[in-house]
């Protein structure tokens, strides 16, 4: 009875873990759920830590990407049980991650001195992070430091980053758990200070290079309607007038927003496109490639009646732009459209208006390891990010504000602004500082005119990570864990 306890505990644990993110913003809720976890660690065995982790996990991915049912069920046609089958299969192979840092925790916990206990926790937690943000292409969603957006771990942002700021609080929450179990209250005193205490780190590393007006076009075609047929000429249309009834600037659409790729397009619509863009910046979304070579996510940028840019995705979603080895029955029975995309070649900002535009399509910007070098000074050096995506597969709730915050995130790391462009919501515009300055109505068709201050500079996190990548982060997770794997074991288990 008490195992079942612990398991339904650590159930509770791993959804208030995900209350943490956005829309809410009760961070500390993120940390209280982690203390949790590793209370319930206490006294257990090996085997038994890997159940508890797991259902924490499993909790805490199956309620913070519940909004996938929407896309396999509505849109992949798969019936409701299917589609829950699926997004359970899907949280319990996520879950396999936190339940590796439990087993770990557990096992090497008797060697090291109680001390020592939180950073060991700390180390296990970030491992198993880097690991999901990493392994089989990465799929970071909701890593435990973007709920510290706000809140006082914020700080720490242009300092270590979003897996930095994981562990961090990871300690915390261990310290924590520690004082209430053992009244050790040494440890928990010191984290809650150095978490305090970023504060007064230096935090202006970033410089301004002046202002630049966009268009943040959000057309809100419903994804039923996108790919219809029937409905392109009718939606190609309204997309076009929205453009052209934007002001002179830079404007910005979301990701395909254009249904056919860029070659198919009518000869009527590509003239409207380089008409508007006598007078304005056009970034609009589409698909470049051919048949043979395959067709990339892109973003055009068309000027003076011609397309003189263009931006490939290269970090693909699995499932939605390409298909795993072995699963292709699978992604073929949801009925995609463009399954099997190309990866792009082109990552290079786009110079408007005195500043550098580096586009990014749909979630890559979770992987700032990947495009950090467009935030370290020199001449290709980003100014403003700009992000493309179509969530509309997703429905409303959580997924875009949980894909906002991670942009508030990259901005806090780079001290760079970003502006989204979507199909459906969150159209916006977050600010050097990661504060969303002004954002459009969700499912409501507008555009979002904003003034974008450029940002030049590079923050410490930003110089090092584009240096090394993660492996400083993995060089401290795993040196932590080999040296408590190389002691003798010499403390008893915690009762």
């Amino acid at each position: 009875m008490r195992s079942a306890w612990r398991l339904g505990a650590a159930l509770a644990a791993g959804a208030l873990h995900a209350l943490a993110f956005a829309p809410s913003t009760a961070w500390f809720l993120q940390p209280l759920a982690l203390a949790l976890l590793v209370g319930l660690l206490s006294g257990q065995t090996v085997r038994r830590a890997a159940w508890l982790g797991g259902a924490f996990g499993l909790a805490w991915l199956g309620v913070g990407l519940w909004w996938l049912y929407i896309s396999l069920h509505d849109f992949g046609g798969l019936a409701p049980p299917l589609a829950v089958g699926a997004l359970l299969l899907l949280g319990a192979f996520l879950a396999l991650y936190p339940a590796a840092a439990a087993a770990g925790f557990v096992a090497l916990r008797p060697r090291v001195p109680a001390a020592w206990a939180p950073l060991l926790w700390a180390a296990c937690w970030l491992l198993s992070e880097l690991a999901r943000a990493q392994w089989f292409t990465g799929f970071p969603w909701i890593a435990s430091g973007y709920a510290h957006t706000v809140g006082p771990g914020a700080a720490w942002a242009p300092w270590i980053g979003v897996y930095g700021l994981g562990a961090l609080s990871a300690a915390w929450a261990a310290a924590g758990a520690q004082a209430a179990l053992e009244r050790r209250w040494r440890a928990a005193l010191a984290l809650s200070a150095a978490v305090a205490l970023g504060a007064l780190l230096p935090q202006s590393f970033t410089t301004s290079t002046g202002n630049l007006r966009l268009s943040l076009v959000q057309p809100n075609v419903p994804q039923s309607a996108k790919f219809d047929p029937a409905q392109i000429d009718r939606n190609l249309d309204a997309l076009l007038a929205q453009i052209e009834a934007t002001p002179a600037g830079v404007v910005v659409t979301p990701e395909s927003v254009l249904p056919l790729p860029l070659a198919y397009l009518p000869a009527e619509a590509q003239g409207r496109l380089a008409e508007a863009s006598v007078t304005r910046h056009l970034l609009v979304g589409s698909f470049l490639g051919s048949d043979e070579a395959g067709w990339v996510n892109s973003l055009v940028g068309w000027h003076q009646g011609q397309a003189q840019y263009d931006y490939g995705k290269r970090h693909l979603l699995p499932f939605g732009e390409f298909i795993p080895p072995g699963l292709g029955w699978f992604v073929r029975a949801l009925g995609i459209p463009m399954d099997d995309q190309a990866q792009g070649a082109h990552q290079r900002p786009w110079a408007v208006g005195g500043q550098r535009l580096r586009p990014l399509i749909c979630y890559e910007d979770l992987f700032g390891e990947d495009f950090v070098r467009s935030a370290v000074d020199g001449p290709e050096a980003a100014t403003v990010f700009v992000n493309a995506s179509n969530l509309a597969w997703f429905g409303r709730h959580m997924v875009q504000d949980q894909h906002l915050q991670f942009s508030q995130m990259r901005a806090l790391e780079f001290q760079r602004p970003f502006v989204r462009s979507t199909n459906t919501g969150a159209t916006a515009h977050v600010d050097h500082r990661g504060q969303v300055r002004a954002r459009l109505e969700a499912l409501t068709a507008g555009t979002l005119v904003v003034e974008v201050e450029g940002r030049s500079g590079s923050t410490p996190y930003a110089r090092w990570l584009a240096a090394w990548g993660l492996w400083p982060l993995w060089g401290l997770g795993l040196a932590a864990v080999v040296w408590a794997a190389s002691r003798r074991r010499s403390t008893p288990v915690a009762p």
